[in-house]
């Protein structure tokens, strides 16, 4: 099962072009690099680093500047990590871990240095997951969203992966955790452990590359309720200048905006505060004033026009940045010049097996490659047999990404992403093919022939409360992998990770007894009972006689996700994306 590569990090790095600057100015007193941790599971596997230097000017405020082409690039193991000058980094086929990645330049007062860790491991035999059962494709951050009251409390995160084969992974320790806004909320690496910075939302993104080099990622947010919201002291527009068509070309500009204490940079592109003008709209209009799309410059006529950015921070302080647009009378380029389709083929080896494809359009401006995947439609040439899921598709799993196709029969379909221009309103198409191997006499290892379903349909359950208490009520169960008290729900659970009300798991999970289903404890207030479809079970999933439950708690039931997917009647393979167990726990 492949899975699409991070391009948005693709499309941020394009838009966050190098500023001019010196760096060997006496003014540069730190670097920072970003990201801070990198772990690979294979060979020849890239990722880009980028270093920010920061400045310090007497009677002026800091400033940062992207300074990544023009510091010196250094790997403490050259032959298990390689640097380039421009922050690639590309890993050897060895396993190594802690490698340090040094930027340098010379600044004030001397020479100025920062280092971000490199982590190679190699693909074991067995499969490529982290459990040898393929591919990790989506990560399901558990939970979803939290919130702290105050500066300084800290949340803990949790990552699950659902592989090629339908298996959910606990992935804590094996992916990368970042904070989209270091100065809201910071997040350890590897822990995914988050602290509450200042007043704010961020979004916690986790990263795992697979040993093939693609990569799956789940976002969350972190939401800090209370506490000082910082002024910002410096605002810089990126790029500093661009040229557009006069025949309505468009192009955008990003804010970004540094906080005084921590020095840290933050998209303020989109931000309620930040206003976007243009000092002729004759010449080049900007976008401001929506909740997206702001920043966005359009050609009218040939000239130079100044676009300006101003922020009031909550002192009302106002801090301004300009950056120039030029016009010109050329035609403008066809924005969307091509689709494509990766993996090009996908062969999968039984009924009900998925497998994911990525639609990756080029485009004549930057950024120049994006992920469409979520954008495009897309099409099967046997949706009965190989159906393929389009972003928003309501009978799709809500778990499942766009372009995925599923196997309920033999043959092969071509699969199609259709894109649409919202400029030109041309139509572009890539294609490609996906097959399940018919049977043959003998029935040969993955082959699709009646029988070899695979377990991978998931199940959801939902967990609410029919009783009166609303104050102190908590009901807990094990995560997909196992792990105790992973998923909770209700007011009176005190533990990390705030309160989860719904969770996926595969259909072919098991009690600690051996059981078909998942065990769910209750306890917290005074206990009246579960509702019909839990059925009354001991802390290990084995039955017990009615009315199975003690008032003083705690309690336990096992929730059955057992769901039939051949119908031997018709003879047909039914679709099925899943089957979903609301769970109701009374509480007096």
């Amino acid at each position: 099962m492949r899975y699409r590569p991070p391009v948005g990090a693709i499309v941020l790095l394009g838009l966050l072009l190098p500023l001019t600057s010196c760096i060997s100015s006496p003014s540069l007193t730190s670097i920072t690099i970003a990201p801070t941790t990198m772990n690979f599971g294979g060979a020849g596997l890239q990722a880009q680093l980028t270093a920010t230097g920061y400045y310090s000017h007497p009677g002026h405020p800091a400033a940062t500047k992207d300074i990544t082409d023009q510091v010196n690039w250094a790997s403490s193991v050259p032959a298990c990590v390689t640097v380039s000058s421009t922050g690639m980094i590309t890993s050897g086929d060895a396993s190594c871990s802690n490698i340090l990645i040094t930027a340098s330049a010379q600044g004030f007062p001397g020479l100025i240095s920062a280092s971000m860790t490199v982590n190679v491991t190699q693909p074991t035999t067995g499969g490529t997951g982290p459990t040898g059962a393929g591919d990790v494709g989506t990560i399901t951050i558990i939970p979803s969203s939290q919130s702290v009251p105050s500066i300084g409390d800290t949340a803990q995160f949790l990552a699950i992966g659902t592989t090629s084969s339908g298996d959910t992974v606990n992935l804590n320790g094996l992916v990368s955790w970042t904070s989209s806004s270091p100065q809201i909320a910071t997040i350890g690496n590897l822990s995914g452990l988050a602290t509450a910075v200042a007043q704010g939302t961020s979004t916690i993104t986790a990263l795992y590359t697979n040993a093939d080099g693609t990569a799956a990622t789940g976002t969350a947010s972190f939401t800090v309720v209370a506490g000082a919201t910082e002024a910002f002291t410096a605002l810089t527009i990126v790029p500093g200048s661009q040229s557009i068509s006069a025949s309505g070309q468009s192009a955008n500009f990003v804010a970004l905006a540094t906080s005084g204490s921590t020095n840290l940079s933050e998209d303020v592109t989109n931000a309620a505060d930040v206003t976007w003008t243009s000092t002729i709209p004759t010449i080049a209009t900007v976008t401001s004033g929506g909740a997206t799309g702001n920043g966005l410059v359009t050609g009218v006529s040939v000239g130079t026009a100044t676009i300006i950015a101003q922020l009031t921070n909550a002192d009302g302080s106002v801090l301004t940045a300009t950056a120039t647009v030029g016009v010109t009378a050329t035609a403008a380029p066809e924005p969307l010049l091509s689709l494509s389709i990766i993996p090009s083929a996908i062969t999968v080896g039984n009924l009900q097996d998925t497998g994911n494809f990525l639609a990756v359009g080029t485009y004549s401006v930057a950024p120049y490659v994006r992920d469409l995947t979520n954008s495009v439609t897309w099409l099967s040439s046997a949706p009965e047999v190989f159906p393929v899921i389009t972003a928003n598709d309501a009978s799709a799993n809500p778990g499942a990404p766009a372009g995925t196709v599923t196997a309920f029969g033999f043959g092969s379909a071509t699969i199609i992403a259709e894109a649409t221009d919202p400029t030109t309103k041309s139509i572009q198409t890539a294609t490609a093919t996906f097959t399940c191997p018919p049977p043959s006499t003998p029935i040969q290892p993955g082959q699709c022939y009646q029988g070899s379903e695979a377990t991978s349909l998931l199940a959801t359950i939902t967990v609410y409360n029919e009783g009166d208490n609303t104050t102190n009520w908590v009901v807990t169960a094990p995560s997909a992998t196992g792990t105790a008290d992973v998923i909770h729900c209700g007011p009176g659970w005190t533990g990390a990770g705030g309160s989860v009300c719904v969770a996926t798991y595969p259909i072919d999970t098991v009690t600690p007894s051996g059981n078909p289903g998942v065990v769910l404890t209750a306890q917290g207030g005074a206990f009246g009972g579960w509702s019909y479809n839990c059925t009354p079970s001991d802390i290990n999933g084995n039955p017990v006689a009615a009315p199975g439950f003690d008032a003083a708690g705690p309690n336990y039931c096992v929730v059955s996700l057992t769901e039939t997917v051949y119908d031997q009647l018709t003879d047909e393979y039914v679709t099925i994306n899943g089957v979903d167990q609301s769970v109701g726990a009374i509480f007096n």
